[in-house]
């Protein structure tokens, strides 16, 4: 593996936070030779600067988004931490359809609007399109709409395809979700169409506005922002703030915590999950 130098470090992490919002440092010179060597190999580079080179003169960009497909974190599974989904299940939904019922006219169809902002390749959309279909067996009386969204374009195409490796589909289902919402496509297994079509899957960088995606009742932003600076984060989740509903929830990672980063949130607990609401 060829190895980076302290001059190529600066270079290449201040490239990729340019790309993906994502900050590193020299301590992080390991990741960076982890994720990248394998498109070194690919392009015939001999060093990381010449990688940076040819990424900045690819005019069709493809470079560019290898290396963000190469560097964004895809660590996920079905159902991760439970906790988030027990809250999903148990509190924020019921609340939310008994809020939105009773501003809704009779007989119409209660719409919902739920963002996971950094889906990856689609087992929280997915685990939560579960959820809604165990507690609202009778779609024609609600207007789902479940948003999954991610920076790299290969993680939202696995996503969209809903297909998943042994490995991948024994990593958070039991044996009746995987029965019950998959089938078995040759050695993967694939999301029932009708679980499928509960979702929608577009490649975006939550570094840059997000305003035209409209208005959410509950966001997911979950060990995403752990990357980005102090700076960045405060910007991510004012812009966050700005697409919820008023009476929405956001629900972020166990590790993380808005104290300090958006006073526009106050947090709630419901046993031993906490979540945010705007004041």
């Amino acid at each position: 593996m060829i190895k980076i130098n302290p001059d190529e470090i600066k270079i290449i992490s201040q490239y990729i936070y340019q790309i993906t919002g994502i900050a590193l440092d020299e301590k992080k010179a390991y990741l960076i030779e982890t994720r990248l060597s394998g498109l070194i190999d690919e392009h015939g580079c001999k060093s990381y600067l010449e990688l940076y080179h040819k990424a900045k003169q690819d005019a069709g960009r493809t470079l560019e988004r290898k290396i963000i497909n190469a560097m964004t974190t895809n660590e996920t599974l079905f159902f991760r931490d439970h906790s988030p989904f027990e809250l999903f299940r148990h509190k924020l939904l019921p609340e939310l359809i008994d809020k939105r019922t009773s501003k809704s006219f009779p007989n119409s169809p209660i719409t919902l609007r739920i963002w996971s902002s950094a889906c990856s390749t689609g087992q929280e959309v997915y685990s939560l399109a579960i959820v809604l279909r165990e507690l609202l067996p009778n779609q024609t009386k609600y207007n789902v709409k479940l948003l999954g969204t991610d920076i790299s374009d290969k993680a939202i195409a696995q996503a969209s395809y809903g297909q998943y490796n042994k490995f991948e589909i024994e990593r958070g289902l039991d044996r009746d979700k995987l029965e019950r919402y998959f089938h078995p496509n040759g050695s993967h297994w694939k999301i029932k169409d009708d679980i499928r079509a509960m979702a929608l899957f577009k490649k975006l960088n939550l570094m840059e506005p997000f305003n035209s995606l409209g208005k959410f009742d509950i966001i997911f932003c979950r060990n995403v922002a752990i990357y980005f600076t102090l700076e960045d984060r405060k910007k991510l989740f004012n812009r966050i703030a700005d697409v919820l509903e008023p009476d929405g929830y956001l629900v972020i990672g166990s590790t993380e915590s808005l104290t300090g980063i958006c006073p526009r949130f106050e947090p709630q607990r419901h046993l031993r999950s906490i979540f945010y609401q705007l004041k």
